[in-house]
């Protein structure tokens, strides 16, 4: 009993977060990251951004691998207008932390499954809002001195050290972590990838 792939099954990306979701529901598949270019382009709204992106991923390793499926995914935080992507170093991620202190923002992901051989392709963009707590300088001191904010869009990680500057989450909660995994399993079974039994 459990959740079965009809088909061969590659995750293009390295997100721990990503594989501990997809492992967590007993799923087995390649991981091959597919290291594109994730700057934005101009004028670019964060659902086509992230859509953008997903699809990119996806394509690059379903075009190398093309006898299964592919899932592809891109995460961003939305502040304000502004994208907030991983940060660069301490200097950036403080400077992310400070503005998503006492407010709320945006998370959006995007994913992406493509068949290299037949070229299909799903897509689809879920939101998040999430509200932060006013953050006092010796907590944001202390996060930027643990290794959690510096490989996560905004600078921080709803799963880990960072839980507890959120007051409250609208929409899905594995959206924040980086996989939408509601949206991402009906996508699956509707192209007859996932089955349970």
């Amino acid at each position: 009993m459990g959740a079965l792939l009809s088909q061969p099954f590659i995750l293009a990306s390295a997100s721990p977060r990503r594989i501990d979701m997809l492992r967590g529901m007993g799923l087995h598949f390649e991981i091959v990251p597919s290291d594109i270019d994730e700057s934005p382009t101009p004028h670019e709204s964060p659902q086509h951004h992230v859509l953008r992106l997903s699809r990119e991923k996806a394509q690059k390793v379903g075009k190398a691998h093309p006898r299964g499926w592919v899932l592809g995914a891109d995460t961003i935080v939305v502040i304000a207008e502004e994208i907030l992507g991983k940060p660069a170093d301490r200097s950036e991620a403080e400077q992310m932390l400070r503005k998503l202190s006492g407010r709320a923002h945006e998370v959006y992901t995007g994913f992406t499954l493509f068949h290299g051989r037949s070229e299909k392709v799903s897509s689809r963009t879920v939101k998040s809002a999430v509200f932060f707590r006013n953050i006092p300088d010796d907590e944001i001191a202390w996060y930027l001195s643990t290794p959690e904010p510096y490989d996560k869009a905004g600078a921080y990680a709803v799963q880990g050290m960072g839980a507890f500057f959120i007051k409250e989450i609208q929409g899905s909660y594995t959206n924040v972590m980086g996989l939408p995994l509601c949206e991402v399993v009906d996508a699956l079974k509707e192209e007859n990838i996932l089955t349970f039994c």
